[in-house]
């Protein structure tokens, strides 16, 4: 190989200029003059997928590192299926992503396998795959190679809220606790352990953890976790900081989770020249998972207390489960029936969980657009018109008031809002609503000062 060829493609990827380093490492390939060693192919190889990688173009990298594979004589099997994991990720090609990180960890050669089990971990969860997600993550957080294990912890209890396994979140972002971290690292952790508590019913630890997120008022509550955070204030106020009976979901649990992309994308730090298609700061994932708890697993175990075997066999058990999902030998009619099933079930489950048509904030926002016509029209049966009209005279009228909150059951609802004065002040209530047939009404209007409760 021309080695002074190849420094210079070093030097001017070290430069950044990686359309001259790829130009270099192409002619170091095709220099007859110097002949390449066994495992010089696979090595630049390994440098023109890192540079197509930083000019965005995962295709044409993809195709790069697999000649690099090819060569039997280069030993980086692992980074260069790392590297092949992270491209496929960025094309949304999660399957395939999670093949060559597996293929990564198994080479003892790699010398920072939990890289690859991150990458596979937001891989799987892509998929939604929670629970082989929280194995792999669990594998990266333990590698003592590690030197941030905060992230991996972080998205552990993320799979275990997926899995329905609150306690084992708590745990797992606990442990995230004992170690250094980033601010805003530390105040994502905080809020995710919030919501954890609240779902273990622990509602004054999940209010101390909700406050600890916002302290700095550089970091803001999702939607999930405002709504919980609420709960949590008005279960305290109400002198219960502990319950013990499960407590449904409020709206779609916030598994936000670090360093995996909403759009899909490659989200893993640039390190060792290895970007992800152009993408190299890491941010939060704010899509939701619609977990369930893993089949088969005692949800009182741990994936911390849990032996090797044990965790290989609740992966073979999702293997397995998935292949039965994808028999194409299914009948049509069974299809069929099956989809009336669920639907039904959906159906039932959300009207359980406090669901309706108009919804709560429609009807509260009905209310406010037009507090004195809203008297015939979005009040229950049970209220008449000269308490209705009582009810709406402290009411500011507001076109487009913000909701705060909505505490929901079956038969009840409460919603937290707040308007805004022609003079630009705020205004809060608390409005609480009752059943009406598939809809909500409002039972009562009143002013809601949050220090006060």
């Amino acid at each position: 190989m021309n080695n002074d060829l190849f420094q210079h493609a070093r030097a001017a990827y070290a430069a950044k200029d990686y359309a001259g380093a790829l130009q270099a490492f192409a002619q170091c390939l095709q220099d007859g003059g110097h002949p390449l060693a066994p495992g010089e192919m696979g090595l630049i190889y390994h440098q023109i997928g890192n540079c197509l990688v930083k000019l965005k173009d995962c295709n044409e990298a993809i195709h790069a590192y697999t000649q690099a594979t090819a060569d039997a004589s280069y030993d980086a099997c692992g980074a260069v299926n790392y590297n092949l994991g992270m491209a496929y990720a960025a094309l949304h090609d999660y399957e395939d992503a999670v093949k060559h990180f597996e293929i990564a960890v198994s080479d003892a050669k790699y010398d920072t396998p939990y890289k690859a089990y991150t990458g596979m971990g937001n891989a799987l969860l892509k998929l939604g795959k929670s629970a082989e997600a929280g194995v792999a993550f669990r594998e990266s957080a333990l590698d003592e190679g590690n030197p941030d294990p905060t992230k991996a912890l972080l998205n552990l209890g993320v799979c275990f809220m997926a899995l329905d396994r609150p306690a084992d979140a708590v745990a797992s972002y606990e442990s995230a606790l004992q170690f250094d971290m980033q601010a805003g690292t530390k105040n994502k952790l905080y809020a995710n352990l919030g919501q954890a508590y609240v779902a273990c019913g622990q509602m004054q630890k999940a209010v101390n953890a909700f406050e600890q997120s916002i302290a700095d008022k550089r970091y803001y509550l999702s939607d999930s976790a405002s709504v919980d955070y609420q709960r949590a204030v008005a279960a305290v106020s109400q002198g219960t900081s502990e319950i013990t009976q499960v407590i449904p979901a409020v709206t779609a649990a916030d598994m936000s989770g670090l360093d995996v992309a909403a759009d899909g994308a490659s989200m893993y730090a640039d390190q060792d020249g290895y970007g992800a298609c152009g993408q190299e700061d890491p941010y939060y994932y704010a899509d939701a998972y619609d977990g369930q708890p893993y089949p088969g697993v005692d949800n009182g175990d741990r994936f911390f207390s849990a032996s090797d075997e044990e965790l290989e066999q609740w992966s073979k058990g999702l293997a397995k489960q998935d292949r039965k999902r994808r028999n194409v030998g299914l009948k049509v009619l069974v299809f069929v029936v099956l989809l009336v099933l669920v639907a039904f079930g959906a159906t039932v489950f959300l009207y359980t969980q406090g669901w309706g048509y108009p919804t709560q904030d429609a009807v509260v926002k009905q209310l406010f657009n037009d507090p004195q016509a809203a008297i015939s029209s979005v009040f229950a049966k049970e209220v008449d018109a000269d308490k209705a009209k009582t009810m709406v005279e402290p009411v500011v009228s507001d076109s487009n008031p913000t909701i705060d909150g909505v505490d929901k059951s079956m038969s009840d609802s409460t919603v937290y809002v707040t308007a805004k004065v022609p003079e630009g002040a705020d205004v809060q209530y608390k409005v609480s609503l009752v059943r009406d047939m598939i809809g909500w009404k409002v039972s009562s209007v009143e002013l809601y000062f949050p220090s006060q409760n």
